[in-house]
């Protein structure tokens, strides 16, 4: 057995044998379960009742307003107006909402105030523009003796039915299930180059201060030293993303079978039939069958390229930075610039992607070894051509090799380093021996 192997057996055991390894490989998933179950709860909890008084001296407008599980509206049009601006003063009411008397509309209609301690919520004043904006437009119509009733009944409203090329229909929306389904696979993208990264550096620095390391480059090379953790670690990575899977994918089946959803293709079934399961098929049942009709496949195996190749590029920087430093508090100083690359990508993919998937910022970003497996893991739900990812994989793969040779000059130097607190300048150096 070569000494890297054995090096890469090492850490991967050490790694998945820790008990906090095992505990949070099947606890992670429910952890994520269990946060947003409480979100959705906290979503379905009724907020407190706030009390808006409206001061209505036409008295045609408080009828108008209709109150919510959030907001109450009571009429005190014949309380004086200073005695409910002291009042809110005080917080007795959440708001005041004045309506003066106009003879004209439009003067009326930039005459409203409402007066509070804070600044209001921005669709409670939406509501009462547009409800109080419908009342004055009505009354304009009757001042110049336009039906109002007629008016109402000529007004159309418009439903768009969502249907694919094929014929099948669709659902609203579909970008951001594909935005979130490769943004899932973006984010623990990043999440596993952030933690295993940290291991590497945190091993690194362990065996460099306790001089063990001293003991071990006598009897391998100091390259097939840093191979050995950044692979033996990306093993365990891995490992731990086949479990996810599995039992992601487990639980997709338990929820597809539930709602009635058939599991594969539906390229082979005929017109007829995809009409009639789409007129028979509720709202929940699309949704899944669109999650299946994702590029699952393709999601899975560019995830573990991806993250191949992301883990092992940041791990050699985490790595030389590990062996340039003494401790964890003088590693800050040169995380910042790895760290940047990756919130770049989530930013790109958040607000770039859902718009334009296929546009040049997405595919440029896509293609740049530092953002690409983020990126591309976000638009390869969208459909991405087969070229663009051997492309892209291409380039993250030959930009690792680069970084590794030049990362294992620094970690051959400054593993045997102690001291003195390293600079750019100094890694610099170190990179030309």
């Amino acid at each position: 057995m070569s000494k890297l192997t054995l090096i890469i057996r090492r850490e991967f055991l050490a790694k998945v044998r820790n008990k906090s390894f095992i505990v949070m490989t099947f606890l992670s998933p429910l952890l994520f379960v269990g946060i947003g179950v409480f979100v959705g709860f906290l979503s379905t909890m009724k907020p407190e009742v706030k009390t808006i008084a409206v001061h209505d001296e036409t008295g045609n407008y408080f009828k108008l307003l209709k109150n919510s599980d959030e907001y109450h509206y009571t009429d005190f049009s014949l309380i004086d107006v200073k005695t409910l601006k002291d009042s809110i003063i005080s917080e007795a009411y959440e708001g005041l909402l004045l309506i003066p008397k106009k003879a004209n509309p439009d003067s009326l209609a930039k005459s409203i105030d409402y007066i509070s301690n804070d600044s209001p919520d921005f669709d409670i004043i939406s509501d009462l523009e547009k409800t109080i904006g419908q009342s004055i437009t009505q009354q304009k119509y009757a001042s110049n003796g336009l039906d109002t009733l007629k008016i109402k009944e000529l007004k159309s409203m418009v439903a768009i039915n969502i249907k694919k090329a094929s014929g099948e229909k669709s659902i609203q929306g579909l970008n951001w299930i594909k935005t979130i389904a490769g943004g899932a696979f973006g984010y623990l993208i990043m999440m596993f180059i952030v933690l295993y990264g940290n291991m590497v550096m945190r091993s690194v620095i362990e065996e460099k201060t306790s001089r063990i390391i001293e003991v071990i480059i006598s009897s391998v090379k100091p390259f097939q030293l840093m191979m050995g953790k950044i692979i033996g670690t990306s093993l365990a990575g891995i490992l731990q993303f086949l479990i996810w899977a599995l039992l992601g994918l487990s639980a997709m089946f338990i929820l597809s079978s539930v709602f009635g959803v058939q599991v594969g293709a539906t390229g082979a079934q005929s017109q007829q039939a995809m009409e009639m399961a789409s007129k028979n098929m509720s709202n929940v049942q699309l949704y899944f069958q669109e999650i299946w009709n994702l590029p699952i496949a393709t999601l899975l195996v560019s995830f573990m390229l991806y993250f191949i190749g992301g883990y092992f590029l940041y791990s050699s920087f985490y790595a030389a930075i590990g062996a340039a430093v003494d401790n964890e508090t003088d590693s800050q100083q040169f995380l910042l610039p790895i760290i940047l690359p990756l919130i770049l990508g989530v930013y790109i993919g958040f607000f770039t992607v859902i718009n334009d998937p296929h546009g040049t910022i997405a595919t440029v970003f896509s293609m740049i070894p530092l953002t690409s497996p983020i990126v591309m893991m976000m638009r390869i739900p969208f459909g991405v051509p087969l070229w663009q990812i051997v492309i892209s994989l291409g380039l993250l793969f030959g930009t690792f090799i680069l970084v590794v040779w030049f990362a294992s000059k620094i970690y051959r130097v400054g593993i045997l380093m102690y001291g003195k607190k390293p600079s750019w300048k100094e890694l610099y150096k170190w990179s030309k021996f």
